[in-house]
Parts: C-alpha cells; sequence; structure tokens
C-alpha cells in the first residue's frame, strides 16, 4: 500500500517518518541517557532504587568482566533472567562490550535451553540461580564456556540483599541444588572487572544487536536477527507514537513505566526498558506479575504514567479487590500487545482508570511493534491500530497479491524494524520475506479505508467447519463478554462430520455459570457453525510467561 492512507489518522504533532541517524546504534542511546539523566533513579525494585549513574558505571564494569574473558567483537552472550535489577545492566554491559545479546526465557527447560544456546552459539551465559539446575543438565552439550550467577539481592545492598538471598534459598526454597563449579559469581564479576577499563567498540547500525527467539509455540525455536538499527527505529517510533500522550505528563514528574512483563520478551525489552531510558523515565520492575497482591502493592507507592500488558494482566489486576489501592489518576498510556485486547477487558480497563487501552501489534521479527492505534483514543477499537512511522504494511492473499480495504490477507510489514533474518537458516528466512522486503507476518488482517487494521486470526488457529472459515479470537471475544466469564479460548478439535469442531474452554468468575446458559449466549451471538460443539470449564487457562493463552495445550485435552 504505496500511499499510506493511514497517515490522515496521526495525532497531531506525529511524523510520518522517522529520522533514522539520530543514533548508530542502541549503545549510542543508552549512553546518551545515561549522562543525561545521570542523577535520576533508573529502575525501581523490591523497594530499592539505581540511578542512571550507578547502571552507566555498573554495566561499564560488566562489560569489561566480559571483555576479559577473551570474547571477540559479535559473540554471543545469553541472558536468562526475569525482571530484577542486573537484567538491565548486564544487557547495557554486553551491548556496550561489542557483544551479541541471547534473550532466553528462564522458565525454558534443559532441552529448550540446550537447542537456543547451541543454535545462537553462545560463549556465555548470565543465569539467575533460581535457573542454574537447568542449565547444569545441558551445559556439556552447549558452546557455552562462560557462567555468570546472579542471585535475587545482589543489587539490594549488603544487608538487605543477604536477607532477600536467604528468605530465598532456604525459606521458599526457590534454588534447587546444582552444581556449576567454574560459574563467577556476579558480584565477582563487577569486583574483576572495577580494576579496567571498558575497551570502546565501534558499532554501526547493521551489526547484530540482539537475538530474539521465537516461534517456540509453532515449532522449533528460531533467531530473529535484530540489528543495532533494527532496535533503534522502533524505539525512535514508539517515543514519536507516545508522545502526544507523554506530554501530560507534568514537566516536574519524572515519567513512571511499569515493567510487569518479562524483560526477555521483545516488548518488554523495547516498549518498557529501551523507551523508558530513552526518556530518562523510571522503569518499575516486577520480579512475577501473577502475583497480583505484590503487584498493586508495589504499584500503590508510585505515580504510574505508563503501563504496557498483555489482555490476561489487564483482566487479572482490573478484576482484583486490591485494584483501587492503586493511584490511576496519573496513568496516560495503556499499551496492549502480545496477543489480543478483548473488548469486554478494555471495557473494564477504561472503567476503572479512565485511560483506554492503546492496542499495538507486532513480533519478534519486528522488534516488535509494526502498528499501534493512536494514544489519543478515548475508547477500545477492537482494531490494532495504523502502521507506525516509516512503515508500510500490506494485506496478500494465497498468491502474494495484495487485497484491498474490506478483504482479508496475511499481514506483511515492511519498515526498518523489520528483522535482517533468521540466525543462520536462510530457508526459513525465504519463507517470511516477500523479493520487495515485506516480513510476512503468518496473521489474517483487513484494512478499513482509513488505514486501520484488524485482526481475523492466526492463519493456523484458523478453524475450518464444513468449509467455514471460524476465527477464535471471534468467538473469545464475544463469549469473554458474557457475565460471569473470566476469561476463555477455543481451538478446533477433529470432528467426523464437519472436518473439525469448535472447543470452547472457560474459566468462570461466577462458578454458578453452566454449559446451558454458554450455549444459551452463544446461540444469541453468533452463527450456527461459529457454536461450540464442546464447552469445558477448567480453573485457569494454560499461559506463556508473557501470558499468551497456549491454545496447543487445549486441543488435546
Amino acid at each position: 500500500m504505496t500511499d499510506r492512507i493511514w497517515l490522515s489518522s496521526y495525532p497531531e504533532g506525529v511524523p510520518a517518518d522517522i529520522d533514522m541517524t539520530r543514533y548508530a546504534s542502541m549503545v549510542d542511546m543508552m549512553e546518551e541517557s545515561f549522562k543525561a539523566f545521570a542523577n535520576r533513579s533508573a529502575y525501581s525494585f523490591m523497594g530499592t532504587e539505581l540511578s542512571y549513574k550507578q547502571v552507566d558505571e555498573l554495566s561499564q564494569t560488566f562489560g569489561v568482566y566480559l571483555q576479559s574473558l577473551g570474547l571477540s567483537k559479535g559473540d554471543r552472550v545469553a541472558v536468562m533472567m526475569p525482571n530484577v535489577m542486573q537484567y538491565p545492566i548486564v544487557v547495557a554491559g554486553i551491548m556496550r562490550a561489542g557483544f551479541t545479546l541471547v534473550n532466553v526465557n528462564p522458565l525454558y527447560t534443559a532441552r529448550e535451553l540446550e537447542h537456543q544456546l547451541k543454535d545462537a552459539g553462545a560463549k556465555a551465559i548470565v543465569i539467575l540461580e533460581n535457573f542454574a539446575a537447568t542449565l547444569e543438565k545441558c551445559l556439556a552439550a552447549t558452546p557455552v564456556k562462560h557462567v555468570v550467577l546472579c542471585a535475587l539481592g545482589d543489587q539490594l545492598g549488603l544487608l538487605k540483599g543477604a536477607l532477600v538471598n536467604y528468605v530465598v534459598r532456604n525459606v521458599k526454597k526457590m534454588v534447587p541444588d546444582f552444581n556449576l563449579p567454574t560459574a563467577v559469581r556476579f558480584n565477582a564479576a563487577i569486583a574483576k572487572g572495577s580494576s579496567g577499563t571498558l575497551k570502546r567498540v565501534v558499532l554501526k547500525p547493521d551489526d547484530v544487536a540482539v537475538l530474539q527467539y521465537t516461534g517456540g509455540t509453532t515449532g522449533v525455536s528460531k533467531g530473529a536477527v535484530l540489528l543495532q538499527r533494527n532496535l533503534v527505529a522502533n524505539l525512535l517510533q514508539a517515543d514519536a507514537w507516545f508522545q502526544p500522550a507523554l506530554k501530560k505528563v507534568p514537566v516536574a514528574d519524572q515519567i513512571t513505566f511499569v515493567c510487569a512483563l518479562p524483560l526477555y520478551h521483545i516488548f518488554a525489552f523495547t516498549v518498557s526498558m529501551m523507551v523508558s531510558m530513552r526518556l530518562g523515565g523510571k522503569l518499575i520492575l516486577i520480579p512475577n506479575p501473577r502475583d497480583f497482591p505484590a503487584v498493586l502493592g508495589e504499584l500503590a507507592k508510585h505515580k504510574i504514567h505508563v503501563f504496557p500488558a498483555v489482555n490476561t494482566l489487564f483482566n487479572g489486576l482490573a478484576n482484583h479487590p486490591d485494584f483501587n489501592k492503586v493511584d490511576w489518576r496519573n496513568l496516560v498510556v495503556s499499551a496492549g500487545g502480545g496477543t489480543a485486547v478483548q473488548s469486554a477487558v478494555a471495557k473494564l480497563w477504561l472503567e476503572k482508570t479512565g485511560c483506554a487501552i492503546c492496542e499495538g501489534y507486532g513480533l519478534s521479527e519486528t522488534s516488535p511493534i509494526a502498528t499501534c492505534n493512536p494514544v489519543t483514543i478515548t475508547e477500545y477499537s477492537g482494531s490494532i491500530g495504523v502502521p507506525f512511522p516509516s512503515t508500510w504494511v500490506k494485506l496478500l492473499d494465497d498468491e502474494g497479491n495484495e487485497v484491498g480495504p474490506g478483504q482479508s490477507g496475511e499481514i506483511a510489514i515492511k519498515g526498518p524494524q523489520v528483522m535482517a533474518g533468521y540466525w543462520q537458516r536462510p530457508d526459513e528466512t525465504a519463507k517470511v520475506m516477500t523479493p520487495d522486503g515485506y516480513f510476512k507476518s503468518g496473521d489474517i488482517g483487513v484494512v478499513d479505508e482509513h488505514g486501520y487494521f484488524r485482526i481475523v486470526d492466526r492463519k493456523k488457529d484458523m478453524i475450518l467447519v464444513n468449509g467455514f472459515n471460524v476465527f477464535p479470537t471471534e468467538l473469545e471475544d464475544v463469549v469473554s463478554q458474557m457475565d460471569g466469564i473470566m476469561e476463555c479460548a477455543c481451538v478446533g478439535v477433529p470432528d467426523a462430520k464437519s472436518g473439525e469442531a469448535v472447543k470452547l474452554v472457560i474459566v468462570r468468575k461466577n462458578p454458578e455459570v453452566t454449559e446451558a446458559q454458554v450455549r444459551a449466549y452463544c446461540r444469541e451471538n453468533l452463527t450456527g457453525y461459529k457454536q461450540p460443539k464442546v464447552v469445558e470449564f477448567r480453573d485457569e487457562l494454560p499461559k506463556t510467561p508473557v501470558g499468551k493463552i497456549l491454545r496447543r495445550e487445549l486441543r488435546g485435552k
């Protein structure tokens, strides 16, 4: 779509294109912020705060330690940690030392971890000790030669840190026994690095910044190669996009971001950590977003401006009895992503906070944001918004031809945030990239005459009932609006008569909701072939650590 019809839908002041020459690398951006905001608080974690100056010094020191290991520019360093204070220090240290970051899900099994470390060719790993037992099981089969062990209390001060570590290890028993005799403790690595000087590494826009693994829920996990310029682009795009809302924050206030989504996931990595750093914001690190009382207890201590989350997190928090203990009056951006935001959840969130969820869309392959609703919206739109500045999006049919407004097709994205390809997988890269440089997302969408895109569903999740396409997202959105329903998911299951049938799995808010009531509601709101053949009630839905519902796990049960 060469005419970019969506530009007329941009809020005032948002540019059609961004200036990509502002930074040659993410390190340039980081170091600018370290200097400009030296005395500001950069991170808040478990009641302890770290200034930009401290992050600057600690990351340099950690970079010195990594360089002392004899690694070469571009070597991969894996990071397997939740949202703890060491994460941003380590990431900045890896990049400033000239190495490539490999984000690893801390909840991986040994099999999954082994695959990723081998595939990435990681030479070193920085890991929270809670997950060290998993690493021990597969370490010998990987190329990793250096292990740095972090503990939850490392950056919380001597007394508090020791107390936290004691409780984590001995009271809560959160650190399984492990044996990694050559591993170096994080604080020891910092001590060693403090005696040296960081060797400056010239990073160029086309240098690899991050290997972001994706596709683990659809098959073999692949590393999306995100270049320095990809991350810089998405950072500047998001900054420009958020400005109309951020202007509402008083000049005297430091913009505060909530980071309840895991930082190893590209959504939180870019939208929470990097955008906050660029703006000189304070990032509240939430280590366990599933502990709603703890999350709300922490948020009650702060003035909150930007809250990125997924549908399940918005839903869980808004339905929690402690929700109103948090002062939501300063919230100016509620950024929804990762998976579709349901209208019932968006309605409840708006009622309770006064800040409409601004839903965006993207993938690991797009660093991640490709489209977003304007931050000036006052109600839920049901769409994924319009393409970001400097971004082109079109819809393709099965033959690769572009389809027009109102017709469904595969969403294809072109822009400076689109990955260079999959790590050492030219065959997989060729499957998703078009000759004219568009990335094929695997998502089916439609676009209206104003350039607003709407996801119909994933290709792979579509259910075929008697030749009719049934899209799970539609059913889930409809059923979630029924009184007494907390959340739901639907999948296709084999059926002798219709090929596939709809299976609907529900978590009830009100235990008195019956199958008969659900079926009556569906009959009233959905056409015949979309009716669920199987209705099942559960206490919870299987989810990834990011909060995406694992539909595949619902099919076989």
